[in-house]
């Protein structure tokens, strides 16, 4: 019995009535709320509480239990030295936190860092103190967003994403797009993203920006793509297509970046990017056609590159009480704008017409004897937009990428055939030029031998993808699996009668075909 285990008492809210609570520190010991003091565990029995307050305050054995528990609340309120630094280490982890997730929005938002330190502070204070009626000084000093700090959670947070999107590449087969650009600074940049299947999913992430020191060569653009996966240990072999534009670099048979990668990774698929092809297409005009498009942009800068003419044209179209007040500039490299800056100037011919009247009546004259072809050009970037909108969507295949092509040269076809009866509905601008008794027979065989000439382009261009075979069955394997080739026959059954598999093929092919057990159940298909 001298050694048996000494009982343990727990504590009871009735004790609270004889003025006392648990010690904050152990929950074994009781603390009386008049003097703060703690007893032992033995002492937790009624007997001994109610000994302690009527020897040591005899002044309170009547008070009642409202009493004691204010006393109760005030010592749970009362701010301890282990408190104080707990909610200390509260707020500057909270603080970091928001320093991180603030710098991420910058980065994305593309402004300077600095704006971090300049106005968001000052805006979250104002907040803090006009709305909540909050002291912002504790709160906004421990969020850390000067420059130099915006820029250090930048880096680490890149970091971090590299480490681990270079570590799922080491173990997975992917596919490159690279893209050789250069900046305002004639600094020549090579661009790196990569399309990979992560948990059943078709994921796409930018790899990396590297610059190109010296020439943007094919042997050069290599180098740089394999000095980085060797030093990220990822393998150039994991790659199993590639894409990029048709330039020589790029594409050459013997120096070209394809050639060289093919050495290391003979079975990647190269492909020449289905964004860049139109614009290659996009870019055949007739002699007549390009004249019209130059005369366009000569007054588009004649007009924008001039402040106080620029002015000036806004003040005429205000007094035209025109929708829009400005032109829209063109540049090149983003061809896309080509379509927006001749939707605008057509909008504002008239008003163009008028500036140019005193300003440049050559000019003028130009422009309006070209009338039409604006706005045939006006209306067919527009369907370029469109399409090329298309192609930039998520999720895009090169299944997906050939319907939209398909689509848009049946299109061509139809517009031309439209054309030539005169059924202007699909050119909106063109319709308006008929309408005001300016379009010619001669306008519109022109315009029909120059969607000829698109047509006939975009087949030569994208011959390797509408030539390419897509079975039926990829797109609904539960049709009738007669219809495939004999060695997939019986692997098509097997599918079909797999009722595990059939859910997700409600949600389209592409999650179907990404299930993890497909392939090692049908290695085949």
């Amino acid at each position: 019995m001298a050694n048996a285990r000494r009982k343990c008492r727990q504590y009871s809210r009735e004790y609270l009535k004889l003025g006392f609570i648990c010690s904050p520190r152990n929950r074994l010991l009781p603390m009386c709320v008049i003097c703060e003091r703690v007893l032992s565990n033995e002492s937790m029995k009624p007997s001994r509480l109610k000994e302690h307050l009527a020897k040591v305050h005899p002044e309170k054995r009547g008070k009642d239990l409202a009493y004691f528990r204010e006393l109760r609340d005030k010592i749970l309120k009362r701010r301890t030295l282990p408190g104080m630094k707990t909610s200390e280490t509260r707020l500057e982890r909270d603080g970091l936190l928001v320093s991180y997730r603030v710098a991420l929005m910058i980065a994305k938002s593309g402004k300077p860092h600095t704006i971090g330190e300049q106005l968001l502070l000052p805006v979250v204070s104002e907040v803090l103190r006009t709305m909540l009626r909050q002291p912002t000084a504790d709160i906004v000093k421990k969020i850390p967003l000067s420059n130099d700090t915006v820029q250090r959670r930048i880096d680490v947070m890149a970091k971090e994403v590299e480490g681990r999107l270079c570590s799922m590449l080491r173990n997975t087969e992917f596919s490159l797009g690279l893209d050789e650009s250069t900046l305002p600074d004639n600094e020549a940049i090579l661009l790196a993203y990569v399309r990979f299947i992560s948990d059943e999913q078709m994921k796409q992430e930018f790899l990396f920006a590297r610059e190109l020191n010296t020439d943007a060569k094919g042997e050069t653009i290599f180098q740089v793509v394999d000095d980085f996966f060797k030093e990220k240990g990822i393998p150039l072999k994991n790659i199993v297509a590639v894409t990029t534009d048709g330039a020589p670099s790029m594409v050459g048979c013997h120096r070209g970046f394809v050639a060289r990668l093919k050495e290391v990774a003979p079975d990647a698929l190269a492909v020449h990017c289905v964004i860049h092809r139109p614009h290659l297409v996009a870019k055949r005009l007739s002699r007549r056609l390009n004249e019209s498009l130059q005369y366009v942009i000569s007054a588009v800068n004649r007009i924008k590159s001039n402040s106080s003419k620029d002015r000036l044209f806004r003040r005429l179209c205000e007094e035209n009480d025109e929708v829009f007040s400005r032109l829209l500039l063109h540049t090149e490299v983003r061809w896309l704008s080509k379509g927006a800056c001749l939707t605008r100037f057509y909008e504002l011919f008239e008003s163009v017409l008028l500036f140019f009247e005193e300003e440049d009546p050559t000019l003028r004259d130009y422009l309006r004897s070209r009338e039409t072809d604006i706005a045939y050009l006006a209306d067919l970037y527009f369907k370029f937009n469109e399409m090329n909108a298309q192609l930039q969507k998520d999720e895009l295949s090169l299944i997906r990428s050939k319907s939209i092509i398909s689509a848009f040269m049946s299109k061509l076809v139809l517009y031309k055939q439209n054309l030539s009866r005169g059924e202007l509905g699909q050119f909106p601008n063109l319709n308006k030029a008929k309408l005001n008794d300016i379009l010619k027979d001669s306008d519109i065989d022109a315009y029909c031998d120059h969607l000829q000439m698109l047509h006939d382009d975009f087949q030569r261009r994208f011959h390797d993808l509408l030539s390419m075979a897509v079975p039926s069955w990829a797109f609904d394997p539960f049709k009738n699996a007669a219809d495939a080739e004999l060695h997939l026959q019986e692997e098509l059954l097997d599918l079909q009668s797999n009722d595990e598999l059939k859910p997700r093929m409600a949600q389209g092919y592409d999650p179907f075909w990404l299930q993890k057990q497909v392939p090692s159940l049908y290695p085949s298909l």
